[in-house]
């Protein structure tokens, strides 16, 4: 089966560590949340849903990173997620992890593959 890209933002838009682009994904019949942030110069993307418990992340839109700007933050919860891979290190769901999702950047585009 090919793979698609689709369209999910400008690179512009995903400064380092800054507020985050949100989209949909589907996904067994079903429509998810999800966002991307970028993170040490690396575009991240994963589903918008907690380990923890079926709630978004984000505590305003867009606004996925803690205070620090170091971790990903469940605002629900409080669990605490690395960036880099989605794991969780702090709060109800440690060990557990965000459902990561593919992206490529280029041409100052961001692009999930599907």
């Amino acid at each position: 089966m090919a793979r698609r890209e689709r369209l999910i933002a400008q690179s512009a838009e995903l400064a380092e560590r800054g507020p985050g682009v949100r989209f949909q994904v589907s996904r067994n019949g079903r429509t998810l949340p999800a966002f991307a942030v970028r993170f040490d110069g690396v575009v991240r993307a994963y589903e918008n849903v907690c380990a923890h418990q079926s709630v978004e992340l984000d505590w305003l839109p867009g606004e996925f990173f803690d205070h620090d700007a170091r971790y990903l933050v469940c605002a629900t919860h409080g669990a605490l997620y690395e960036p880099a891979d989605g794991r969780c290190i702090a709060g109800p769901c440690r060990g557990a992890r965000l459902v990561a999702l593919a992206v490529a950047e280029r041409d100052a585009q961001v692009y999930l593959i599907e």
